[in-house]
């Protein structure tokens, strides 16, 4: 009876100890990927990959050392001595430059240390990472590009956006371009004239444009064919065709009707933009007697709004004024026009005077005009007229004229001068 619970007691102790010594041990460091193929890299040219090194366990680990062998393979970015709580992840990169012409293998050692027990005991996990990779045997040129893709967002159907596109060799040897083109609705590309060939660091740079067709988003590729190590080079491309606005011009024609040759009439007119935005940019008048003032260009009219304008018409000659307005914009229907019409007259005055009848007898009267107060005067009339009214029609915009009259009798005879009356014409 005494011997079952000794041994009782020592499986007890023993589980005790295990788990003791599991539960300080529990860290675990992982590698993501687990192994790397940089596949088939041109001999000289180099390919780099990153690991992520992961602490998936629930003790500390002390990430140490990294070693690695195989022909070809180096690490090119570590992150030295790091601790990683349970949970925390470090990168490490690796690069591969074959030195001559296929396969190589080789492996990573990644060595971190962990604790055993609670005494601070500590030992050492080591990670391996299998590497393989193969040297090709063609140029060693590598084309490069920037941006690796082009969206160019919203255009307007109708109107067109451009961006640019560089290509560089980052290859030990020449590379030769013998294709290039695009693909999609609406894209196209332009300045990329092959075949050409890139020097080792040479670059070059052409455009791509997107001019969209319809509304709605398009994607498409750009695809360069070069002896490089990727000899298809696909570039994504993308854009959104959006409505094209309209500019509309209210009201359609004005006619400002009669205004005096030297004077001016001024008639109110608005343009309204639908369906997007609107950019109005510019505009011209068809004949010199019209102008537009109230707005000043570039101006841009958001969707459903409306910006208000004069048209001022000032006649130089007398008789019928046509012109045109045109407003150039952004917008589909561009340019925006508007009728303009009016009369250029030229204003006729004159003078009429009156005075009360004389009270002698007398046959008729005479009328005499100065241009300066007090006189002299010249007669109007040549023969007495018996009316006792006058309308000088020979006046002149912008004079003053001065009128005197005199009463003839029947023996021909002359009275003096009556009193002095002033007329200023407008």
């Amino acid at each position: 009876m005494r011997f079952y619970p000794r041994f009782f007691r020592s499986i007890l102790l023993l589980s005790l100890l295990t788990g003791a010594k599991l539960m300080f041990a529990n860290g675990q460091l992982e590698s993501t990927p687990s192994s790397v193929n940089f596949g088939t890299i041109p001999v000289g040219s180099s390919e780099n990959e990153t690991l992520t090194l992961s602490n998936v366990g629930t003790t500390r680990l002390a990430v140490q050392t990294s070693t690695i062998s195989g022909t070809g393979f180096t690490i090119s970015h570590s992150p030295g001595v790091v601790v990683l709580f349970p949970g925390q992840s470090a990168s490490l990169t690796v690069t591969f430059t074959p030195q001559s012409s296929g396969t190589v293998t080789g492996t990573l050692y990644v060595v971190a240390t962990i604790a055993v027990s609670s005494s601070g005991q500590r030992t050492n996990q080591t990670t391996s990472i299998a590497l393989s990779g193969t040297g090709g045997s063609g140029s060693g040129g590598q084309l490069n590009d920037n941006p690796s893709s082009l969206n160019f967002g919203n255009v307007q159907v109708g109107s067109s956006s451009s961006q640019y596109e560089t290509l560089t060799n980052a290859g030990g040897s020449s590379v030769t371009i013998t294709q290039a083109s695009a693909s999609g609705t609406g894209f196209s590309i332009s300045g990329l004239n092959v075949p050409i060939t890139l020097t080792s660091g040479e670059s070059i740079t052409f455009t791509a444009e997107f001019a969209p067709l319809a509304s709605g988003s398009d994607s498409g590729s750009i695809s360069i064919v070069s002896n490089a190590s990727d000899p298809d080079l696909t570039i994504a491309v993308s854009g959104t065709g959006v409505a094209t606005g309209q500019l509309s011009l209210t009201p359609t024609s004005l006619n400002f009707g009669d205004v005096n040759v030297g004077s001016s009439s001024t008639l109110p007119a608005t343009m309204t933009a639908s369906g997007a935005s609107i950019t109005v940019s510019s505009d011209t008048i068809s004949n010199s007697e019209y102008s537009l003032s109230g707005v000043s260009f570039p101006l841009t009219i958001a969707a459903g709004q409306s910006v208000s304008f004069s048209v001022t018409f000032t006649p130089q000659t007398s008789g019928s004024a046509s012109g045109t307005a045109s407003l150039y914009s952004n917008a589909s229907n561009s340019p925006g026009t508007e009728s303009l019409s009016g009369t250029g007259m030229t204003a006729t005055y004159s003078t009429a005077l009156s005075w009360d009848a004389s009270t002698s007898q007398v046959v008729g009267y005479y009328v005499y005009r100065g241009s300066q107060s007090g006189g002299p005067y010249s007669k109007l009339n040549s023969a007495p007229d018996p009316n006792t009214s006058y309308t000088d029609n020979s006046v002149q915009t912008g004079q003053t004229y001065y009128y005197v009259t005199t009463a003839v009798n029947n023996s021909g005879q002359e009275s003096s001068y009556s009193n002095q009356v002033t007329a200023v014409i407008p």
